[in-house]
């Protein structure tokens, strides 16, 4: 139940994060960079906070990011 409680908190980062650079949508790639390992490292930490084993936390984090970047996209074909 942990993990689920987890991956929809992590959903609810990447979604802040898309939101933030949408926001921003004239910064240099650089800061768009920047802001992604930010928003990774703070997934990251609540992830690692909750499942106490790094292993764990790596694999939740990296799935949570694919998931949502499957869905990201699969999106933006079907409104495009």
């Amino acid at each position: 139940m942990r993990i689920y409680v987890v991956m929809i908190l992590q959903l609810i980062i990447w979604s802040t994060f898309t939101l933030i650079e949408w926001l921003s949508e004239h910064d240099q790639l650089l800061y768009k960079v920047f802001m992604f390992f930010v928003f990774f490292y703070l997934a990251f930490l609540l992830c690692n906070r909750v499942t106490q084993s790094t292993a764990k936390t790596l694999f939740i984090t990296s799935l949570s990011l694919m998931i949502y970047t499957s869905i990201h996209y699969t999106l933006a074909l079907l409104t495009h």
